[in-house]
């Protein structure tokens, strides 16, 4: 039994074939799957989604690349569709220092209004961080958000600060990157961090996993990041699936 944490099957790039998508997923074990919505637009489909098949869930919050574009009527929007019961987290949110189009300070404003807003719903946080890894984990000791705690989405950090963001009740999410052959730290962490603290995704259609690296990814492929997982920590696969699927429905609240 697989568990895709964190999957964008809102996007436009399965508008062609996403009932085949999804069946691909079912027949490789992907039993139940987190849909992100970071805008409007996604977060409407993602509803739509979640509504439509029984073993999808949402997460909903507002991406950092647009926080310039948040309303305080997004943040009320966003609230009051979180008490629906397959709403699962608050995000993905956090720091991206990559893009330009949101200063700076309107992220981390952004981002602090969503961890107050996770710990208000009573859900955990999921975090995107794109060169901004300080400033995300002062945000979250200075917001007390190990009060929800939450998902390293895609870490791609170093395992001691995969240990600090642990030590917050946060899990460490690897997706597609931890297959790819120079993905040093990546690799380190999978092979470091417990799998008590692991889940797994593929962050689809981004990001896709070796051999398919440079096609659009798909929530089938999660069996390949569980499957390096169990190469580099020479266990099981069969024990990383069953871990990080009981990680995942843990931190979520989803009944197995």
């Amino acid at each position: 039994m697989l568990f895709d944490t964190h999957v964008h099957l809102n996007a436009d790039q399965y508008k062609e074939d996403l009932e085949e998508v999804i069946s691909r997923a079912l027949e490789a074990g992907v039993v139940h799957q987190v849909v992100v919505g970071f805008d409007r637009p996604t977060i409407t489909k993602a509803m739509e989604l979640i509504e439509k098949y029984d073993f999808l869930y949402a997460a909903i919050g507002w991406h950092p690349v647009d926080a310039i574009d948040a309303t305080d009527e997004d943040f009320e929007w966003i609230k009051e569709l979180s008490k629906h019961p397959k709403v699962v987290a608050i995000g993905e949110t956090g720091l991206d220092y990559y893009w330009d189009k949101s200063p700076k300070e309107i992220q981390k404003e952004v981002f602090r209004k969503q961890i107050q807003l996770a710990k208000e719903c009573g859900l955990p946080i999921v975090i995107h961080n794109r060169d901004a890894t300080e400033d995300i984990v002062t945000i979250l000791k200075e917001e007390n958000a190990s009060e929800v705690g939450g998902i390293m989405h895609c870490f791609g950090g170093s395992v001691e600060t995969a240990k600090e963001c642990i030590k917050m009740n946060f899990y460490i999410s690897l997706g597609g990157p931890v297959t790819f052959k120079n993905a040093k730290k990546p690799k380190e962490v999978a092979t470091e961090i417990p799998l008590e603290n692991l889940l797994i995704e593929t962050d689809c259609p981004y990001l896709t996993p070796h051999p398919y690296r440079g096609k659009r990814n798909e929530p089938s492929y999660v069996s390949l990041v569980a499957d390096e997982i169990a190469r580099l920590k020479n266990i099981s696969v069969e024990e990383v699936q069953k871990r990080t699927f009981e990680n995942a429905c843990n931190i979520f609240q989803i009944n197995k």
